[in-house]
């Protein structure tokens, strides 16, 4: 007997406990464009989760990427994807739900959370970003490992080079202990242009504290007279030193923003333009060192001419290795600029020699692994601990992890008062090889075995969370190089090329969900290329690696909105082709300005899309320095539903635009304020300006939208007022 073909509503109403939903022709509308779809639940979950995003979802943290987003809003968003309007998207969230047959395409892969998401889900996923670096952490991520061979490999790495690494940062201590040093505090020095006397760019003789001051208020300090070590109260405006006897302000330093003056002749001179006229990067001076003594306990010392003697023979052995680093020029850019205003001309020069040296140690030992994919694994590895292990890393402190690594701004900021740490690392380490091995790879690997969602719990009145597993497949596939190999059954695809252009068919996707660069915030491929030449040296200049730079002249980020908008607009045009026609492309965004909002629409009206729903949700890390130092921070993100143009009823500007987005945009506030989140001015303008596009996209003609939102701006800036002063009565910071 023939059976008839289920349409969506049906089939997931037939199967169960598994929920097992297939792609099917349906032309109705789906959970994620309903208006009750849970945004404010799913913030809920996806708070706990940014916390330690490296924890809950390691997958996606094997190695940096920028503005990687929470696997929880991709989850949610995923299921209302491939769900029918009605669906109760937070129940099927911790039930063991499978999309089986449902493709799932994103066009900007970035860190992989889409394809992640959507495979846990039992899709198909095709991945797409056209920046080598985030291809080659994604197939990596995601690939199928053998973890006794991974394991066994470690342990040979370290028989191999640990101990020559690790000798590289021994110590003797007053008493003559032999230490082992976690880590080496330095400091920029230059000389003064009236007196030539060396000066050091510090703005706070502190060095080293807790990350929590209050509850633990002893800190150490560095004598201005003997570089002796002091340690002082966290607060106190005035100490003495216990070595010469030095009386000294502790939180005052030479430095003090872009000048600095000289403490011999107090003639002040600025920082930036006194390098840049030595035409060579600047120099450092070793200060201090954290010694970890036999019995696990910790020690600040300062540094002695042993350890100058040590780093001095570090750099006779570095100059004896051949090809030991990648010697490739920086190029001017936006992210760039910063650092070659220092004169730091080359990638390599961001590292001092003793680390050049034991890269170069275990660069060698790595490239020289057989298996193509250990390779490729140990190498995503070594360019992970990169970004704690250069000189533009500085201390945290105490009782966090003590290495913030260099993009904690998002640029390449020269770091004034550096840390160097222990590159193979010990058990106290931070962002070493061994802990980053421990605590990304082998943390991934559990979690690609037996992934977990988080859910929502109250403990004795305070807010927990607890790991659900059992509602996801495991990750780990034979990923395609082709079209063809995934359309002959291969669960994943992934393409290094640009998104523009697919090698898809028509109408072969179900639903495209993705997070689109910004046009003038970070530059990925600019940054990424710290990356990339390592990684470029490792496995050779061949294939994806032919170039030395990840730029591209087809990549959608660009600091010229006109060029921006044109990009994005090519790649939602090929979404366009490839989607099929009762599909939905979804995407999360934000953005601060105006031209970020008008962009965002002009590129999808030219490619012939509409916004059928737009939710606020609960963006990245509440605390992310970027996001802390913004004008008006912005902790949501919002998610963009569209759908093809020709499947939307037909619009016309009418009189009641504001009535509709103010009723919209009010409501979705009250909904997050419900659940007690505070709101800031930047999450109503982004909540506002989604309400006000999804009301414009719908309109005919491109040139009305454009001219409403633009004859806008006043009142929208007055909306923004108005409604967060309102949100902002009550809630929680």
């Amino acid at each position: 007997m023939k059976l008839r073909s289920l349409d969506l509503q049906e089939r997931f109403d037939f199967l169960t406990p598994r929920h097992e939903l297939h792609a099917t022709s349906n032309s109705g509308p789906r959970a994620l464009e309903d208006e009750g779809f849970p945004f404010e639940k799913i913030s809920q979950v996806a708070e706990l989760e940014s916390w330690r995003k490296e924890i809950n979802r390691p997958i996606y943290h094997i190695h940096k990427w920028w503005a990687q987003r929470l696997g929880t809003v991709f989850r949610a968003i995923s299921i209302g994807a491939l769900t029918p309007a009605g669906t109760d998207v937070m129940d099927l969230f911790y039930r063991p739900a499978r999309f089986r047959g449902s493709v799932v395409f994103d066009p900007f892969m970035g860190s992989g959370t889409t394809l992640g998401e959507a495979a846990k889900l039992g899709a198909r996923t095709v991945g797409c970003d056209i920046n080598p670096v985030a291809y080659f952490l994604v197939r990596t991520a995601l690939s199928l490992h053998d973890r006794s061979k991974i394991l066994a490999e470690f342990l040979s790495i370290e028989r191999d080079v640990s101990a020559t690494i690790r000798s590289w940062y021994r110590t003797c201590l007053p008493d003559r202990q032999a230490a082992e040093v976690l880590y080496f505090f330095w400091v920029k020095i230059v000389a003064c242009p009236c007196c030539r006397h060396e000066v050091d760019l510090r703005s706070t003789r502190v060095f080293a504290h807790h990350s929590y001051p209050k509850r633990h208020p002893e800190a150490r300090a560095i004598c201005p007279k003997c570089d002796g070590i002091c340690v002082v109260g966290y607060d106190d405006e005035q100490t003495q030193c216990g070595v010469c006897g030095h009386e000294f302000n502790p939180h005052s330093g030479p430095a003090d923003g872009r000048k600095a003056t000289c403490p011999t002749c107090l003639h002040a001179f600025p920082i930036a333009q006194t390098i840049r006229k030595t035409n060579r990067p600047p120099e450092h001076k070793l200060y201090a060192k954290l010694v970890l003594l036999g019995d696990g306990s910790k020690v600040y010392a300062s540094a002695t001419d042993d350890d100058r003697m040590l780093y001095e023979s570090a750099s006779r052995e570095l100059a004896t290795r051949v090809n030991p680093y990648p010697v490739v020029a920086i190029e001017p850019g936006h992210n760039t600029n910063q650092a070659l205003n220092y004169n730091y001309r080359y990638w390599h020069e961001m590292f001092n020699d003793r680390q050049l040296l034991c890269l170069s140690i275990l660069s060698d030992r790595i490239g020289a692994i057989e298996d193509p994919d250990l390779r490729n694994l140990f190498t995503c590895l070594l360019s992970g601990t990169l970004e704690f292990n250069n000189m533009f890393a500085s201390y945290k402190g105490e009782g966090t992890g003590a290495v913030r690594h260099m993009f904690a701004h998002h640029i390449l900021k020269p770091e004034r008062v550096p840390l160097e740490a222990n590159l193979w690392g010990t058990s106290k380490s931070s962002g070493s090889f061994l802990t980053m091995f421990k605590n990304r790879i082998r943390r991934a690997l559990d979690y690609a075995d037996d992934p977990f969602e988080l859910r929502p719990r109250v403990h004795a009145g305070k807010g927990r969370s607890e790991k659900v597993f059992g509602l996801s497949e495991s990750l780990g596939f034979n990923v395609a190089d082709n079209y063809a190999e995934f359309a002959s059954g291969k669960r994943m695809y992934l393409s290094c090329s640009d998104s523009s252009a697919t090698d898809l068919p028509d109408r072969s996707v179900d639903a495209i969900l993705t997070d689109p660069p910004f046009f003038d915030n970070v530059h990925y491929s600019q940054l990424a290329d710290f990356f990339h030449v390592w990684q470029r040296h490792i496995l050779g200049n061949d294939g994806l690696r032919r170039d030395r730079t990840t730029r591209s002249p087809s990549e959608v980020q660009n600091a010229d909105v006109a060029q921006f908008t044109e990009r994005l607009g090519a790649v939602w045009s090929e979404a366009h082709r490839i989607l099929k026609d009762d599909g939905v492309l979804a995407f999360t965004y934000h953005h601060s300005r105006a031209d970020g909002w008008r962009a965002l629409l002009q590129a999808l009206m030219t490619a012939s899309f509409g916004i059928t729903a737009a939710h606020p949700v609960k963006a990245e890390m509440t605390v992310a320095l970027p996001k802390y130092q913004a004008r008006e921070p912005i902790d949501l993100d919002i998610i963009v539903v569209c759908r093809k143009k020709f499947r939307l009823p037909r619009a016309e500007p009418h009189g009641n635009l504001w009535g509709v987005v103010l009723s919209c945009a009010a409501s979705q506030m009250e909904r997050l304020r419900a659940t007690g989140r505070s709101l800031g001015r930047g999450d109503v303008r982004v909540i506002v300006m989604a309400q006000m596009l999804r009301q414009l996209s719908a309109f005919r003609d491109i040139d009305t939208a454009l001219a409403l939102l633009e004859a806008s701006d006043s009142g929208i800036d007055t909306t923004i007022t108005a409604l967060h002063g309102n949100a902002g009565k009550t809630g929680r910071s």
